[in-house]
């Protein structure tokens, strides 16, 4: 039920960690078990794995959920939801300090710090946000095999250098349902972000494909025309302008990796401060003296991509009820902000 991830996840994240695979049976075949049908079906599977993610509400068959045991026939609509879940990578229990939103029995709330990367992975095997996670659990009920919610909890990730709120679920039912509200883009996400350049439009969204660059394998590019990647929808409204730079609201519809930041740089209105894709550095405005010193001061404050996943708000997997989070934007961020309103008012004056 769980594919293993690629070596970028540790550090690019960002990604929905669910995805859809439909498998139809045809007009002739015999009555069998679920469970042996899907080992079949889906490489790699084990029979443990499948038994649990069908007991966990990962599959359905002619959209209901079923038992293991239950037989397929033929003409069936079987959905299963895999996961890039790191679920074979050791999670060791680490002291690592969370700013814990919210819980409950179901899920977790985080607002993550910038620099923090979510799970363990190629390069990052400790110091993540789920081995404090997995220490956090094991200290507040010993008895607890402390590697439940970290497998079961994790269902979407934002990228190492992004700050903001991110969800874990708490039990394997939990963490169906939300993956399924990720699919199905019902969970709402709203990122803040400052960019480089005077947006022109108040608001407008960007419609391309994302997927990796096709020389640099770590990069990621917008694919306008579909070529490449995975469908992906970014809606975009301005919240404050500052002639070199502009603040600005992003909705997303899909959660590809680097999505905002590939977005906005394909429009031309790259991260500030995005050292992958080149925010770095002055892209607007006439390099002299000055205002370089005040760019580099800036950069110095805020030395990660301007991005904030500000709130989330999703269906209640218990209770059915809608909640929001907000979080305050990160410390960086707003001094960067503070600095570009107070450059942009002493030019006016």
């Amino acid at each position: 039920m769980v594919e293993e991830i690629d070596d970028l996840a540790e550090e690019t994240g960002g990604e929905e960690l669910f995805e859809q695979k439909v498998i139809r049976t045809d007009k002739g075949q015999e009555p069998y078990r679920i469970d042996k049908f899907l080992m079949n079906r889906i490489e790699g599977a084990t029979r443990n794995k499948i038994q649990q993610g069908i007991e966990a509400g990962l599959v359905t068959v002619n959209g209901h959920p079923v038992k293991p045991n239950f037989k397929v026939k033929a003409n069936q609509e079987i959905i299963v939801y895999t996961s890039n879940n790191p679920e074979n990578s050791d999670v060791v229990p680490e002291p690592i300090p969370l700013d814990i939103v919210y819980q409950d029995e179901a899920v977790m709330l985080i607002n993550k710090p910038a620099g923090l990367v979510v799970h363990p992975g190629s390069g990052n095997y400790s110091g993540t946000l789920l081995n404090g996670v997995a220490y956090y659990v094991q200290q507040q009920n010993p008895t607890v095999n402390e590697t439940v919610l970290p497998r079961f909890g994790l269902v979407h990730r934002i990228d190492k250098n992004t700050s903001g709120l991110l969800v874990l679920a708490k039990t394997s039912k939990a963490a169906a349902h939300l993956a399924k509200q990720f699919f199905h883009h019902t969970i709402s996400r709203k990122y803040v972000a400052l960019v480089w350049g005077d947006v022109q439009e108040d608001e407008g969204t960007v419609v391309a494909h994302v997927g990796r660059n096709q020389r640099f394998r770590k990069l990621f590019d917008a694919y306008p025309e579909g070529e490449h990647g995975k469908e992906a929808i970014t809606h975009y409204r301005v919240l404050e302008r500052f002639n070199y730079v502009t603040l600005i609201e992003c909705v997303l519809e899909t959660g590809r990796t680097h999505q905002i930041r590939v977005h906005m740089k394909h429009i031309g209105h790259t991260l500030f401060g995005d050292t992958t894709y080149g925010g770095d550095r002055i892209l607007k405005g006439t390099v002299f003296t000055k205002y370089k010193q005040f760019v580099d001061n800036c950069l110095n404050i805020c030395p990660r991509q301007a991005l904030h996943a500000k709130t989330l708000a999703f269906q209640h997997p218990v209770t059915g009820e809608q909640i929001a989070f907000e979080s305050p934007l990160a410390t960086d961020i707003e001094k960067v902000i503070e600095k570009w309103r107070n450059y942009v008012q002493s030019k006016t004056d």
